[in-house]
């Protein structure tokens, strides 16, 4: 029989920064579900949680597709429970201007950035609503509020779910559910980040654990005071 006595935390992107950060940090109270492209690093990262005494359900799934976020959602629901957290950290960056990035590229970018969240948010607030309580936070970016020319795709993409979080929030707040948009206005300390600029020195980048640190805030604020919106930046970012 499955425990349902423990909250259920869902985290969809999980990567090698700040997702794994996200893991870490709610595992520490709830039961997670990692949602991610590719067993084998969802699987090792599940059984690190598990050997810190966290509970963690990989669960693979393509964020740009409905039918298997459709699955993941059930999934979770019949293995874990109802979902008390949704961290939705999915995100393709590519970088290009007007001429240079393929209407697949700018469709495949909104479905994972933007068209991923809704569906996985649909999925799961009408549990949330018939509790009269749950959290949903999306990842945001520099390019969500003053995109680069070279942010043809992700620019509108990051836009829509900023959107997106603006009508949630106004639409479910009133009815218990905290919706947030957490903007990450810098370079992420991650493999990725390194690759793309090995010139840029760790202290000018945001440290995943630290914004890790955010996002549980946000996630447990009295209903008093919410945040709707928030950057978080390195001190050294100009902006």
């Amino acid at each position: 029989m499955t425990d349902r006595s423990q909250s259920v935390a869902v985290i969809v992107g999980v990567g090698a920064g700040l997702g794994a950060a996200l893991a870490r940090r709610f595992a520490e109270r709830y039961a997670v579900a990692l949602v991610a492209r590719g067993q084998e690093k969802l699987d090792a990262l599940a059984t690190e949680l598990g050997r810190a005494d966290g509970k963690a359900l990989a669960v693979p799934a393509d964020v740009s597709k409905a039918d298997e976020i459709e699955r993941a959602a059930e999934r979770i629901r019949r293995e874990l429970g109802e979902v008390d957290v949704l961290l939705y950290n999915a995100a393709m960056r590519p970088f290009g201007r007007l001429m240079e990035t393929k209407p697949s590229t700018f469709e495949t970018t909104w479905r994972v950035n933007a068209f991923g969240a809704f569906l996985w948010s649909r999925a799961i607030v009408p549990a949330m609503l018939a509790r009269g309580r749950g959290v949903i936070l999306f990842t945001g970016a520099t390019a969500g509020t003053k995109p680069f020319a070279t942010s043809a795709a992700f620019g509108p993409a990051k836009f829509a779910l900023r959107g997106l979080a603006q009508v949630m929030a106004r639409d479910l707040g009133p009815q218990g559910v905290h919706v947030a948009y957490v903007n990450i206005d810098g370079a992420i300390d991650m493999p990725f980040i390194h690759r793309l600029r090995p010139d840029l020195p760790k202290e000018d980048m945001l440290q995943p654990s630290a914004i890790a640190e955010t996002y549980w805030h946000i996630a447990h604020q009295h209903p008093s005071a919410w945040t709707q919106e928030v950057d978080v930046r390195p001190f050294k970012e100009k902006f």
